[in-house]
């Protein structure tokens, strides 16, 4: 996918979600303060979170974008990670408001028992912010960003707040008045789960994590199935946003000349590049091969390479 087609799509679910959050903000916060529900001013709250985070993810997509510069050799794809990191502090302290707020309602004498509209807003919620999920989530798939998939589960939070505060409202108007504020506890701790889990995959992302296994074993039978490489090595991948960078090793023939050997990396990147999308470069090393045919006896020749090198 084209840079521009990328953050065209990612720019679009953002904005969508903006305009949704801006809207379920105002509607929940005022049948939140008219029916005296504190697990839907709570959820009005959340809303506005999202408003916040998807601001900065909007802002991140666009700096993700900007080629490579003379301090940022590989491109600033790493800047959705940092998003996706600034939206779960977000994320959390919006937790620890509204779990704070909870409490201090618990431990009050007496609880104020919400109006009955308070219970289809809260209704309306779950429907809206589910299907914005979908939406974003299947964006964020799509386009591979990290920021934008936080944004996403910005939305499913809302969504899951919105059920307990259905719950809460139900249970208070049932004659169970302490359900409410109970509501608005379990809604901080969805969405302080929802805030680590986020920002732990944004820290592995910026930890250059490795690709899956499957991807370097598929990379390892591509390459070995071209004439002329007897073995290939040190395949070792990091991901850098929503693409990934692959550095590995090749033995060829030590009779080959330079421009044979290069001749065969060039034909394994290409053929990675060809049947992997998400992979943006393949840095290869070419090494003689002392054996010319025997790739059982690779294993022998590398150790003589190391053994050479030391």
């Amino acid at each position: 996918m084209e840079t521009e087609e990328r953050y065209s799509l990612g720019k679009k679910a953002t904005y969508i979600g903006i305009i949704g959050n801006v809207l379920l903000t105002i509607f929940k916060g005022i049948v939140g303060v008219v029916s005296g529900s504190l697990a839907m001013v709570a959820d009005a709250f959340h809303s506005l979170s999202d408003v916040l985070g998807s601001l900065i993810v909007l802002g991140g997509l666009k700096y993700s974008q900007l080629p490579p510069d003379e301090n940022h050799h590989y491109g600033h794809a790493k800047a959705e990670s940092v998003v996706a990191k600034i939206v779960a502090v977000i994320l959390l302290i919006t937790a620890v408001g509204i779990g704070y707020s909870a409490y201090q309602a618990i431990i009050q004498p007496v609880i104020e028992i919400p109006a009955s509209i308070a219970l289809w807003a809260a209704l309306i919620s779950v429907i809206v912010k589910e299907a914005m999920y979908q939406y974003t989530v299947r964006i964020a798939n799509k386009i591979n960003s990290a920021a934008v998939k936080a944004d996403a589960w910005h939305h499913r939070t809302d969504a899951l707040s919105s059920i307990a505060a259905f719950i809460g409202i139900g249970g208070a108007l049932l004659g169970f008045p302490i359900l409410d504020p109970i509501a608005g506890v379990v809604v901080a701790l969805m969405i302080g789960r929802a805030a680590l889990e986020i920002y732990w995959s944004a820290i592995k992302d910026l930890m250059d994590e490795a690709p899956n296994p499957e991807l370097i074993e598929d990379i390892a039978n591509i390459t070995l199935g071209i004439k002329g490489i007897h073995s290939v090595h040190e395949i070792k991948g990091r991901h850098h946003g929503p693409k990934i960078y692959i550095d590995m090793k090749i033995c060829v023939n030590k009779d080959e000349t330079v421009e044979q050997g290069h001749s065969l990396a060039g034909k394994a990147k290409r053929l990675i590049l060809e049947q992997h999308k998400e992979i943006e470069d393949v840095l290869i090393h070419v090494n003689p091969c002392i054996y010319k045919e025997d790739r059982a006896s690779c294993k022998v020749c590398e150790k003589e390479l190391n053994v050479q090198k030391d």
